[in-house]
Order: structure tokens, then sequence, then C-alpha cells
């Protein structure tokens, strides 16, 4: 997974600046970030606060991991029709 420079706080910080009437081009110059990177942060965590912004990260993993186990079990099911259909 990829890894990112800035924490939830601290990109919740920089939104917080942009609410504040900062330029996106000064926001993103200051904080060695593509302008993109900006509006990225806004459509993922805008209006988020850094508690909100942490479940939302934990929610994430655990779908993660549920759908892993899901995709194991159903591919051992998978497995298990197999072998018995070539049983009989």
């Amino acid at each position: 997974m990829k890894r990112t420079r800035f924490s939830e706080e601290q990109i919740i910080g920089v939104l917080k600046e942009a609410e504040a009437g900062a330029k996106t081009a000064d926001l993103a110059r200051r904080h060695g970030v593509s302008e993109a990177t900006i509006y990225n942060w806004k459509s993922r965590y805008g209006g988020l606060e850094v508690s909100e912004a942490r479940r939302l990260k934990e929610l994430e993993s655990e779908n993660v991991k549920l759908k892993r186990l899901l995709a194991d079990a159903m591919l051992d099911k998978a497995a298990l029709k197999d072998l018995l259909a070539k049983k009989f």
C-alpha cells in the first residue's frame, strides 16, 4: 500500500488553511505538493475532523481485511466443489 508523507492531522491542517482563504497555489508551494494533490485531499478529507479521519482510515483497513477473508473463503469453497465433483 502506498505510504504518504503527510498524516491525517497534517492534511486536515492544510485544508483548514485553504478554508481560511489561502490560495491553493501558495499552499501547494509551501507544503511541497502539487495543486492536484490538494484538490484530491479536499475530495477525500474535506469537512472531516481529525478523529473522523482516523475512524475512516480504521474502517477502510477493516474493510480490506474482510474482503480478503471473503475472497479466501470463496476460493476454498470453489476448490472443495471441484474436489467433490471429481470424486463422483
